[in-house]
């Protein structure tokens, strides 16, 4: 078995909200998924109870209490040091979990170290991550799980909105890559619900231009946005497969 070794350490995209606005994406974080639909698909394919789980662009933690109740180990993976030191004040004193500073394309993990690997809204985004699919693999032990959720930019409203903004974004051509790489997709509904008004245009502000946040903002009036993700799973073989 092959010990993760320290290499020159790949170009990391900064995400363009969080790392900015952490706190105010900790309200969207609490919007999201508000009914519960995103985590009972993700718990139907790979249930992480008494697992070692591996969280991916984790960001400033907000996910990882909810593996930590369950599972046996939670590792949380960040490239950005001030959202590593967020998680791991939020994570302080939590048996079994650990926030380690490092890029998807390079995990300082063990292979054969995890038996589900999580990502969500982070880096894997179609073509171009195969550097991060490869190490997921690699980290994985046979009939472990790699899941990626994603929000799905052909499904509207938001996808419009994330096209208006991206137009190079192609759904399509996604699909299409992880098809590929031998993924199975989900369509999943849910909702962010936000508290007020205002939560919810500050939050739709630091997702898109001025143009569509406004522009989303007048689509929907109230303080609850459908949004549609895919959510993408690929279990890792148990038995090498031979002809």
């Amino acid at each position: 078995m092959r010990a993760w070794r320290k290499a020159a350490r790949p170009q990391v995209t900064p995400s363009p909200n969080i790392w900015h606005w952490p706190e105010l994406f900790e309200t969207e974080n609490r919007a999201q998924d508000a009914t519960g639909a995103l985590w009972d698909a993700l718990r139907e394919r790979c249930d992480w109870a008494d697992r070692d789980v591996v969280d991916i662009g984790c960001g400033d933690g907000f996910h990882l209490p909810l593996f930590a109740a369950e599972a046996r180990t939670v590792i949380g993976i960040e490239p950005h040091q001030p959202l590593v030191e967020r998680a791991r004040h939020r994570m302080a004193g939590t048996p079994g979990v650990d926030v380690r500073q490092a890029p998807a394309q390079q995990l300082p993990l063990a292979d054969a170290s995890a038996d589900l690997v999580h990502a969500r809204t982070a880096y894997f985004f179609g073509p171009g991550c195969e550097p991060g699919l490869a190490e997921a693999e690699r980290v994985l032990r046979p009939g472990g799980m790699i899941a990626i959720v994603d929000l799905d930019a052909g499904c509207s409203p938001y996808g419009d909105w994330m096209r208006a903004d991206a137009p190079q974004i192609d759904p399509a051509a996604i699909e299409s890559f992880f098809q590929r790489h031998d993924f199975d997709s989900t369509s999943v509904a849910t909702e962010w619900r936000f508290d007020d008004r205002e939560s919810l245009e500050a939050v739709l502000g630091i997702e898109f231009s001025a143009k569509v946040a406004a522009r989303a903002a007048h689509e929907f009036p109230g303080c609850t946005i459908p949004v549609g993700y895919r959510l993408r799973t690929r279990r890792k073989p148990t038995t090498l497969l031979t002809p």
